[in-house]
């Protein structure tokens, strides 16, 4: 379970990342990145890691061979803790990027273990698109 303290501060550091990147505000973007990433770096190996804040990190990283070392890092504190909704969620987010960078195979087989935690969540449309992206895929 993630600190109650530290969720809330990632939860708001998205939102704001989000309007920040909807404005195209450069200056507030960058600012709220290093404030999110000094949350993740402060709580790295510490009782207070979880998965969640390297995902809404890996989420707002702009080039996609960092985005995805940092969802290899999220992936990697997901299963240590056993989250299968984090797993499916983080390795799904993968998957997208390697189809972005054309790692077609590293892509399904991503898809493949998020398709198999994804039995264990209850979230359907998550589970809805990992099968979609990984049908389009497999099949061509």
């Amino acid at each position: 379970m993630i600190n109650t303290k530290i969720y809330k501060a990632v939860y708001e550091l998205a939102e704001k990342l989000m309007k920040a990147a909807d404005k195209e505000d450069r200056e507030a973007f960058d600012a709220l990145y290093a404030q999110l990433e000094a949350i993740c770096t402060e709580n790295e190996n510490t009782d207070k890691d979880h998965p969640e804040q390297w995902e809404t990190l890996a989420d707002f990283t702009e080039e996609l061979d960092e985005a995805l070392a940092v969802y290899e890092k999220a992936f990697e504190k997901a299963v240590a803790v056993n989250s299968k909704d984090h797993m499916s969620s983080i390795a799904f987010s993968m998957a997208k990027l390697q189809v972005e960078l054309g790692q077609t195979d590293a892509a399904i087989s991503n898809l493949k273990n998020a398709q198999a935690t994804a039995n264990k969540i209850e979230d359907g449309e998550l589970k809805d698109e990992i099968d979609e992206l990984l049908g389009k895929l497999t099949t061509g």
